[in-house]
């Protein structure tokens, strides 16, 4: 690892961006957004779920398996040297192929030198009209070879990041196990959106859904997050829907909910915002969420059904 960025204020970037389905271009949009986000003085920045590609996960088709690269790999390195020329810490996405048959939704996360600081594979797994994602991606490791648990934190020069993926941030356990590794920001990088065939309050509430529950992982657990989600409409192949329209609201919430930066549902969009250091501390010392956990009461969180 770089040296530890001590500064008191951290400056963080989530990049919210339309897709191609031609990698490189998707790629360059990426590298293009990455570069105006450290230009205008962010030291982490993190880019949305599958950035390289359009959600592919709206049908079922073995085709698509060629986009998945291995890591390192070809955009992997494109997004080590960024990290590296820039003198940030940058989290990206990769459909990862880890072996013949088994393939990942795989958060990067490189450091200041271009060094990979860590992976996360998605744990969650949907399988939802639209979010055929179980066809394409194994989940990750429950405990990697060393003994940590799936849900472990990722050390990089600037702190200690809990990255997840998307439909992992439905999941108050994920971000528990994260904070009480010692995560000190929780990161979504999200592909979600409306089907076109949903009423607006249909789609008004689950926008809010979707905001509300991470806002809530921010406040039981006294962290920051930052949550970016793509945009556009991106087609069903099949022709049988309207495709998906990707509703954006990339935010980044301070550790009591509070919103320090949140995009629209329709533009590409760098969201800024500064991110105390210290504020997690002082928050924790009067809202002791963590000090008041019974644990010799949650055995139970175990089983799958009380019944």
């Amino acid at each position: 690892m770089t040296r530890p960025d001590t500064a008191p204020v951290l400056q963080v970037a989530a990049i919210q961006q339309a897709c191609s389905n031609d990698k490189a271009v998707s790629l360059a949009t990426s590298e293009r957004l990455v570069r105006q986000a450290a230009a205008e003085g962010a030291g982490l920045v993190v880019l949305q779920e599958l950035h390289a590609t359009l959600y592919f996960c709206q049908t079922e088709d073995t085709s698509v398996f060629e986009l998945a690269e291995p890591i390192p790999g070809p955009s992997s390195q494109v997004l080590a040297a960024l990290a590296a020329e820039l003198g940030i810490v940058l989290v990206g996405s990769i459909f990862e192929r880890r072996m013949n048959g088994v393939y990942h939704n795989t958060a990067v996360v490189f450091e200041r030198d271009g060094s990979m600081a860590g992976i996360y594979r998605k744990m969650h797994i949907p399988d939802d009209p639209g979010f055929y994602e179980k066809f394409y991606f194994t989940p990750g490791d429950a405990t990697f070879n060393d003994g940590r648990n799936g849900f472990t934190p990722i050390e990089t020069s600037v702190g200690t990041l809990g990255v997840m993926v998307c439909w992992d941030q439905w999941y108050p356990e994920a971000a528990r196990l994260m904070a009480l590794a010692g995560a000190e920001i929780l990161i979504y990088p999200t592909a979600i959106g409306w089907d076109e065939t949903d009423e607006p309050d249909e789609q008004a509430r689950q926008l809010d859904a979707w905001v509300t529950v991470q806002r809530g992982h921010a406040v039981a657990n006294n962290l920051p997050v930052i949550a970016p989600n793509r945009v556009g409409t991106e087609p069903d192949p099949t022709g049988q829907s309207n495709g998906t329209r990707f509703w954006g609201n990339s935010f980044i919430a301070g550790p009591q909910g509070e919103l320090l930066a949140r995009a629209d549902d329709r533009s590409e969009t760098i969201l800024h915002a500064s991110i105390d250091r210290h504020r997690s501390e002082s928050v924790r010392r009067i809202w002791p969420y963590l000090r008041d956990r019974r644990i010799d009461a949650y055995s139970d969180i175990l089983k799958r059904v009380r019944d």
